[in-house]
């Protein structure tokens, strides 16, 4: 039986999908809360780190835990320019606290650049995920960043990064590269259909209709 275990990174989250045995790790927060997700994985063989993509509050440990824990690292090649700089992909906001959130997003950028990796894997939209242990398959969802992807897990949960959000309250992205494609986005997680949301911010949530 699958499970997924959030793990609470402040006001972020990472998550390890398991069936009791294998695992695979879904973003690997900021660096201050690295021990609490290396003790989320030690129960369990982790055999992937998937990143939803590429900002540092959700792949500043990636180099340090690939390494701990053996574990290659997946994303999608559209996000590998974030891995030099988080602002080679400028972000938009058009809310009160989307503005709020993106600036300060932009101090991170600016104040915190990432320990350098290089991905071991490129995944891209439909790759199934069966050769790591788990029932799952990666989902394309470009607009928060150009390679941003969510993990479908066993047909019962989707983790979409932060394709939507659920910050102050469940919504589309409030920080966008772009809009066309977040807003598409948005609209291919509400037609797959039944699943449990797991957010990159915030408390899951059956999945609805995020488009009108």
């Amino acid at each position: 039986m699958i499970e997924i275990h959030r793990i609470k990174c402040g006001n972020g989250n990472c998550y390890v999908i398991e069936n009791g045995t294998n695992a695979i790790l879904v973003d690997t927060g900021k660096k201050e809360y690295i021990n609490r997700v290396l003790k989320a994985c030690n129960p369990y063989s982790v055999k992937l780190i998937i990143l939803t993509h590429a900002h540092f509050d959700h792949a500043e440990n990636a180099a340090q835990l690939s390494e701990v824990l053996n574990a290659p690292i997946g994303m999608n090649e559209n996000d590998c320019d974030l891995i030099e700089s988080n602002t080679n992909q400028e972000l938009f906001s058009e809310t009160f606290l989307g503005k709020i959130v993106l600036s300060a997003s932009l101090k991170g950028f600016s104040m915190r650049p990432m320990p350098k990796f290089q991905p071991n894997i490129l995944l891209k939209d439909k790759d199934n995920l069966s050769d790591y242990g788990i029932n799952a398959s990666i989902v394309s969802l470009p607009g928060h960043t150009n390679g941003s992807i969510g993990v479908d897990v066993d047909n019962k949960y989707l983790i979409v990064g932060d394709a939507l959000m659920n910050m102050f309250y469940p919504t589309v992205s409030m920080l966008f590269h772009s809009k066309k494609e977040m807003l598409t986005s948005a609209r291919k997680i509400s037609n797959i259909g039944k699943r449990i949301i797991y957010f990159g911010h915030g408390k899951p949530i059956p999945n609805k209709c995020w488009v009108k």
